[in-house]
C-alpha cells in the first residue's frame, strides 16, 4: 500500500479520488469485507499506539481509550463486516396494481468520493467510524482529522497507509484554513462531526454544490430524574456519562433535572460516585485533561459566570492548570439567565436544577434547542412514552447514559441544531450510499399509463376517474 498523498493541490487529489471511485464502484461484498478485516486487524495490532496517541494528545487514561475508542470502532467494523453483503443486495419492489407489466428493482449504490470532517474528543472513534461505513459503501475518501489532536492524526496517517491504496484513503492533515479549502471541492458527500456553529460553515459549503451532507453536532442533552428513580444507580451513570473524557462528549449528559423529592439524595449521591470512581482527591489517573488551554480557560469562565449569577459549586471547579485537568463540577442554585443553562457546556461541569411537576420540567427541556439526546431516569414504565410524545431530541436513553452510542443496530444522530442524517451500521452505510430504482415497463405487457397519452378523450376521463378512485379507496 501507498501512503496517503498530503498534498496542497487538493483537486488534484479529489481527481485521483475520483477515478479510483469508478473502478471500485461496482466492487463486490467480498472486496469490501476484506478492507474491513484488514483495518479492523490493523486497529488490534495497534492497540497500543491508539492508547498513546490519544494520552499524548489529552492524558485520555488507557482503559478509556479501550473503551471509547476501539471497543466502538471494531463494533462498528464488524457488524458491518457481517452485513454488507445483505445491505448491497438489490431488492425486487412489489408491483402497485396500477403498475401492472411492469417490474422494479432498488440498487444500493456508492455515491463516489467523501469528504470526512473529524473531530477531536474522539479522535480516532469519530474519525474511523464513517470512514468504514464510506468503505463498507464502496467509496473512496479523503479523511481530514482534527489539528488538535495531532498524535492521533499521525497515527491514523500511518495505519490507513498500510491498510488502503493512497487514491483510495486520503488523510489530509492542517487546521481550519485546509478545512475550508476542502470544503470548496465538489465531493459527492461531506459528513462532518462537531458544533452546530461549524456545521452551518460545512452546508453553507456543500450548498454550493449541492452536495449531501451528514452533521452529527451537538446541543444541550438533558438528564431527567424523576421521583420513581434509583438514585444510587441514577448517579454512577450519570458520573459515568459526565466525566468520561472529562465531558468532552457530544452525548454527555449537559444538564440535570431532578424532582425535588430526590433532590438532595441525589446531589449527595453524585458526590460520592465523584469519591469513588475518582477518589476524594480526584486524581487524573481514571480522567482525561481538557483538550487544551483555550477549551479550560471556556469551562473556567461558564463557573464563574454561574457563581457571580448566585450559584453554588458543592463539589469541584478546582482544577490544575499544567496537566489541564479540571476535576469534577456539581453546581446547584443556578439561575436561568446563568451561561451554563444556555450554551453546550462539553466539560466536566453538571447544573443541578430541581423541579416539582413532569409539566415543568418538559417546558425547561423544550424551551431550548432540540439536543442529540434525552436520558431519562424512572422506574415508571409509561413515562419513556410521555416524554417522547412531549419532547424533541435525536433519542433517547432510559436509565443510563452514553450507551446507545455504541448500539450498532441503532441508527445515530440528531435533528435540526443537534444534527442531520444518521450514522452508525446501516443507516451510516446508507448515508454514503444512493438508493437507484430500475423500473421496467415489459414490451407486450398492458400498460395502463399508456392510454393517457394525448389526445384526451372520454375513455381517457373514464380511465383517470378508475385510476383515482383505486388511489382514493
Amino acid at each position: 500500500m501507498g501512503a496517503p498523498t498530503l498534498t496542497t493541490d487538493y483537486a488534484a487529489l479529489l481527481e485521483r479520488l475520483s477515478h479510483r471511485a469508478t473502478e471500485i464502484r461496482h466492487s463486490d461484498w467480498r472486496m469490501r469485507v476484506d478492507k474491513l478485516r484488514r483495518l479492523k486487524r490493523a486497529l488490534l495490532a495497534r492497540r497500543d499506539a491508539i492508547r498513546e496517541a490519544v494520552y499524548t494528545d489529552f492524558r485520555k487514561p488507557p482503559e478509556e481509550a479501550d473503551l471509547t475508542e476501539l471497543s466502538v470502532l471494531l463494533a462498528e467494523i464488524s457488524h458491518a463486516e457481517r452485513h454488507v453483503r445483505q445491505w448491497m443486495q438489490p431488492r425486487r419492489l412489489r408491483t402497485p396494481v396500477p403498475f401492472v407489466g411492469t417490474s422494479a428493482v432498488r440498487y444500493i449504490e456508492p455515491k463516489g468520493v467523501v469528504l470526512v470532517l473529524a473531530p477531536w474528543n474522539y479522535p480516532i472513534m469519530l474519525a474511523l467510524c464513517p470512514v468504514a461505513s464510506a468503505i463498507a459503501a464502496g467509496n473512496t475518501v479523503v479523511l481530514k482529522p482534527s489539528e488538535l489532536t495531532p498524535a492521533s492524526s499521525t497515527l491514523m496517517r500511518t495505519l490507513l497507509a498500510d491498510v488502503f491504496d493512497a487514491d483510495e484513503v486520503a488523510v489530509v492533515e492542517g487546521d481550519g484554513d485546509v478545512a475550508r479549502e476542502l470544503l470548496t471541492l465538489r465531493f459527492d458527500h461531506i459528513f462532518f462531526t462537531g458544533s452546530p456553529a461549524i456545521g452551518r460553515l460545512v452546508m453553507k459549503a456543500a450548498a454550493r454544490h449541492l452536495t449531501s451532507v451528514t452533521l452529527e453536532l451537538g446541543g444541550k442533552s438533558p438528564a431527567l430524574v424523576d421521583a420513581s428513580a434509583d438514585v444510587t444507580l441514577t448517579a454512577r451513570r450519570l458520573i459515568f456519562g459526565k466525566c468520561s473524557n472529562a465531558g468532552q462528549t457530544c452525548v454527555a449528559p449537559d444538564y440535570l433535572l431532578v424532582h425535588r423529592a430526590l433532590y438532595e439524595p441525589l446531589v449527595q449521591a453524585l458526590q460520592e460516585t465523584l469519591d469513588t470512581f475518582y477518589g476524594e482527591a480526584h486524581t487524573p489517573a481514571s480522567y482525561a485533561s481538557i483538550i487544551n488551554e483555550r477549551h479550560l480557560d471556556r469551562l473556567l469562565a461558564l463557573i464563574d459566570d454561574a457563581v457571580a449569577h448566585g450559584a453554588r459549586i458543592v463539589r469541584g471547579g478546582d482544577m490544575v492548570r499544567g496537566e489541564r485537568v479540571l476535576k469534577p463540577t456539581l453546581i446547584v442554585d443556578i439561575p436561568p439567565d446563568a451561561r451554563l443553562l444556555e450554551e453546550e457546556i462539553f466539560g466536566p461541569v453538571l447544573p443541578i436544577v430541581p423541579y416539582d411537576t413532569l409539566d415543568e420540567a418538559l417546558a425547561f427541556i423544550n424551551e431550548r434547542p432540540p439536543a442529540l439526546t434525552l436520558y431519562l431516569f424512572s422506574s415508571d414504565r409509561s413515562l419513556p412514552d410521555r416524554v417522547r410524545q412531549q419532547t424533541t431530541t435525536g433519542s433517547i436513553v432510559v436509565n443510563d447514559t452514553l450507551i446507545h452510542f455504541g448500539h450498532t443496530e441503532m441508527a445515530f444522530g440528531g435533528i435540526h441544531e443537534s444534527g442531520i442524517g444518521r450514522s452508525h451500521g446501516y443507516a451510516g452505510f446508507m448515508a454514503f450510499s444512493n438508493e437507484r430504482p430500475l423500473l421496467t415497463q415489459h414490451v407486450g405487457a398492458p400498460a395502463l399509463f399508456g392510454k393517457l397519452y394525448p389526445p384526451y378523450t372520454r375513455a381517457t376521463r373514464w380511465l383517470l376517474n378508475i385510476l383515482l378512485r383505486w388511489y382514493g379507496r
